[in-house]
């Protein structure tokens, strides 16, 4: 899938019971997260980090959907082993996992070839994240390689990036942002309307191209 691409909506069985995409999303934000199958290591540090971090990402208005290619029998038997590796999970596991044993997502959001996708010796899912809108349309993905885990705070980092700037929609946010911190204010955007924009306070920043570009603000709350 390429982002900003409309995700489609698809059914599936879950720890939590059969879903419907498009319903259970609603008007959430929603990350999808793979896994090439079920107890595996690195993916059960992963899961479990997560869902320690589910109050965080409930205070975004974002769901979490993971997803492996095993059936939910070995999903509900992972989740077991994940609640008694992570103690900290608070209450029970909190967002579903779905199954996708005959790998239809899995080839519907590019994670194998569909020509591999019978091939149990190399039709394993690229550990991929997706973000997606309420609009239903994606808006950042990641790949990660077996061997590195995720980052929960660079998924929330860039959760709070996109809804910013879905909110004041003439900026973007520089490397390292973190939420309070400076934004950049596209180069689209003229001088009147960004002081228009941003009364309280617009930095401009010379360069030796002598181009005006990198502008600024702390003043966007």
């Amino acid at each position: 899938m390429f982002l900003e691409q409309v995700v489609p909506d698809f059914e599936a069985q879950s720890t939590q019971g059969p879903l419907k995409f498009y319903e259970w999303l609603g008007d959430s934000w929603c990350v999808i997260f793979s896994h090439p199958a079920d107890f595996t290591p690195v993916c059960t540090t992963e899961l479990g980090r997560i869902a320690v971090h589910f109050p965080e990402f409930q205070k975004r208005n974002c769901k979490l959907l993971a997803h492996s290619v095993d059936d939910v029998g070995k999903h509900v038997d992972w989740v077991n082993d994940i609640k008694s590796y992570c103690l900290d999970i608070p209450g029970d596991f909190p967002y579903p996992i779905i199954a996708d044993p005959e790998r239809n997502l899995a080839v519907q959001f590019g994670m194998i070839d569909a020509k591999q996708r019978n091939d149990a010796a190399v039709a394993q899912t690229v550990r991929a994240l997706f973000i997606i809108s309420p609009d239903k349309r994606l808006r950042l993905s990641m790949t990660y390689p077996a061997s590195t885990g995720r980052n929960v705070d660079e998924i929330l980092r860039c959760i709070d990036s996109l809804q910013l700037v879905d909110r004041i929609k003439i900026v973007a946010t520089p490397a390292n942002w973190t939420p309070g911190e400076k934004v950049m204010i596209l180069p689209e955007v003229t001088d009147e309307e960004a002081e228009k924009m941003f009364p309280r306070g617009v930095d401009r920043v010379s360069m030796p191209s002598g181009i005006n570009y990198v502008r600024t603000t702390t003043k966007y709350q």
